[in-house]
């Protein structure tokens, strides 16, 4: 009989051609499901709770997968944590109810987005965005709450959601500075988001911060003209990182 685990995963995206499985390029469930094959002779599939893009990272991705397997969860992840690159680490691999699905249930997701103001540390350069243009950051905490609540994204998604709904909701958006990097973290929490929203999101509050002629206005005009061909920079992935999932509790 086939059991269902859920595993807890973190990677560094910087290599990756993100999460979704790809035929010819390297991507995290790509590597996860070689790596399982070649250890147990047996064939999975994983599914992700978010689809995180090229160059994104993760503390917190939750993906499920079926197997019909005679060993403990523990040795599982024992023996497949050490066929994986170091750049992927599984954190935690539990069964769960044949029903469980990593797309229901959410409480909310928290991702956190960082940027530099000044030229960061070569060890930190890679999980965030330097960004260069004089900021005013009383300003980008006011365009940032422009985001939080109900409201109709289409502004800030890929724009190939055009027949599908773009209404979203944000629990919360809160900007701090975190010393031991030397940069600042964008904090947004919400049960779910469309592809690139999070990333959209961010880019317009810093362009808009950063332009002194353009009030915070100007980015709520955007977010209600629901046109996702808007010209406001979209945030360079390296910044962002899926922190973790919170689920509804049954």
């Amino acid at each position: 009989m086939s059991n269902r685990y859920k595993i807890i995963v973190a990677y560094d995206g910087t290599f990756y051609y993100g999460w979704q499985m790809q035929t010819k390029l390297p991507t995290i469930a790509g590597t996860l499901q070689k790596s399982f094959q070649a250890i147990f002779h047996a064939p999975i599939s994983l599914l992700g709770a978010s689809r995180t893009d090229a160059g994104v990272h993760a503390l917190g991705q939750v993906a499920t997968f079926c197997a019909d397997m005679q060993v403990t969860p523990a040795s599982m992840l024992k023996a497949w944590s050490n066929s994986l690159p170091p750049d992927i680490v599984i954190r935690s691999l539990d069964l769960v109810s044949p029903d469980f699905n990593p797309h229901r249930d959410v409480l909310y997701k928290t991702y956190w987005y960082h940027f530099f103001v000044s030229r960061p540390h070569a060890f930190t350069q890679r999980y965030g965005l330097f960004f260069r243009l004089p900021l005013d950051l009383d300003k980008l905490q006011e365009c940032l709450q422009i985001f939080v609540g109900t409201h109709d994204f289409r502004s800030f998604c890929t724009g190939d959601e055009m027949e599908d709904d773009t209404i979203r909701t944000v629990d919360s958006i809160t900007l701090s500075y975190q010393e031991q990097y030397d940069a600042y973290r964008i904090e947004v929490r919400g049960p779910r988001f469309l592809r690139h929203m999070i990333r959209r999101m961010v880019g317009a509050a810093l362009d808009v911060a950063a332009r002194k002629m353009v009030s915070s206005d100007y980015l709520r005009q955007v977010l209600e003209e629901k046109n996702p061909r808007q010209n406001l920079i979209n945030a360079a992935p390296q910044g962002l990182l899926l922190h973790e999932i919170i689920y509804k509790k049954g």
